[in-house]
């Protein structure tokens, strides 16, 4: 394992959106087309499931993001790129950490918490009502997921450091107690310089505030959701506060250094929200066309889509196939002869 690795999951339970592509997706595109890296992104579609019981939501989601990261550009010849419900070795991977974790680890975890507390907090007198073995044990499948193949850096947002941390005890305690080095402990990457996108509304943008603009939408609905992104109320020749402003926010995530200052300066100058409005719309819609025009092929061609998803989990079973087959044997399941 010359090359370092890191490990990418995207969760299929919604429809990409501008937020996802600025925080998550484009600086993953970019790493995918780094010869010095081994890279692994994956479909958590088994992640999907604790939140989303919704089948068709579920299947769609899967295809959209998939159809959305080939649109943008990843590179699948470099990069590994498979569904996680594909790989089987996943879940018995995660059942034999399961064996090794302590509970006491999973009643720590804030998603647990999370859930636990709102009970607490609505009067509920089980603690644990509504809450699934899913989410309760949900760090250990994410566990598996990184330390099938080992990889050195998994890029996470803050609320994610947990369960990278909690992946690298697992992988200790099983180092540990079948005395071998099996798996490499993990490092969380959190790029501060990686802006959170905010919405129409102004809050971060999220599925869950229903205050996104998706990716891949049609030109007209595209001016349609920028056209309602929240503003104040001065009028054209007021000057205005570029950086308290979202719209501003959103034109330059995507533009240039030199068009985001040239912008900047029309607001000091007192551009009109109208002008404004038009100018990110017809910006973001030339930007988006091309893998606008590829999204939607992919889209109308699953087959397509399929193959390359079936591509990568062979590749991917290959290595997990190798490491379960040791893994086996350390535990006292291998076979007799």
């Amino acid at each position: 394992m010359s090359q370092r690795r890191v490990l990418t999951g995207i969760t299929t339970t919604g429809t990409p959106h501008l937020g996802n592509y600025v925080g998550a997706i484009k600086p993953a595109i970019a790493e995918s087309q780094n010869p010095d890296v081994q890279s692994y992104y994956f479909l958590a579609d088994l992640h999907a499931l604790i939140k989303a019981q919704d089948p068709q939501r579920v299947q769609q989601s899967r295809l959209e993001i998939a159809a959305t990261w080939l649109a943008l550009g990843l590179d699948t010849d470099n990069a590994i790129f498979y569904r996680q419900s594909d790989i089987h070795e996943i879940p018995e991977l995660t059942w034999l950490l399961s064996c090794v974790c302590a509970k006491g680890l999973m009643n720590r975890a804030h998603a647990y918490k999370a859930a636990v507390a709102d009970n607490e907090e609505n009067g509920v007198p089980d603690p644990d009502r509504g809450i699934t073995m899913g989410l309760f044990g949900y760090p250990v499948l994410m566990a598996a997921d990184i330390l099938m193949f080992n990889a050195h850096k998994v890029p996470v947002g803050r609320d994610q450091i947990q369960h990278i941390e909690m992946a690298r005890d697992m992988a200790g305690r099983f180092n540990h107690i079948y005395k071998g080095d099996y798996f490499t402990l993990p490092e969380a990457i959190v790029d501060e310089r990686v802006e959170v996108l905010r919405g129409l509304d102004g809050r971060k943008m999220s599925k869950s505030y229903d205050n996104t603009i998706p990716l891949f939408v049609s030109e007209k609905k595209l001016q349609k959701l920028v056209r309602k992104i929240k503003t104040n109320s001065l009028e054209p020749g007021e000057p205005k506060d570029a950086d308290t402003c979202t719209l501003f926010q959103i034109y330059s995530a995507f533009a240039t250094a030199e068009e985001s200052a040239d912008m900047r300066r029309r607001y000091e100058g007192g551009i009109g929200w109208g002008d404004a409005k038009n100018e990110v719309f017809e910006y973001l819609n030339a930007h988006l066309r091309e893998p606008r025009e590829r999204y939607e092929a992919l889209m109308n061609d699953p087959a397509h889509i399929e193959q390359v998803l079936v591509k990568g989990a062979e590749r991917a079973r290959e290595e997990a196939n190798a490491l379960m087959d040791r893994l086996r044997v350390a535990v006292g399941l291998g076979r007799f002869q």
